[in-house]
């Protein structure tokens, strides 16, 4: 089954690792933003939109950045 996880973008379900709230992160937490970071810096980080960021979704291959809340990606798992 897919997920569709905003703009024109849906994933394999299976590949979906972790989905997590940035509107619950605070800047403090650097194990975050590092992580982010370290995805940016290895290529492996994808915006889906341009909207204001709420949620990211690791996968085995890639990390997404996506508009959609993550109780909404949640829903759809």
């Amino acid at each position: 089954m897919f997920v569709h996880i905003g703009g024109e973008m849906s994933l394999p379900e299976r590949s979906i690792i972790s989905v997590i709230n940035l509107e619950s992160v605070h800047p403090s937490q650097r194990t975050v933003s590092d992580f982010i970071k370290s995805e940016d810096e290895r290529g492996r980080l994808q915006y889906v939109t341009d909207d204001i960021p709420k949620t990211i979704i690791v996968t085995d291959s890639k990390t997404y950045v996506c508009s959609l809340s993550s109780q909404v990606l949640l829903s759809r798992l």
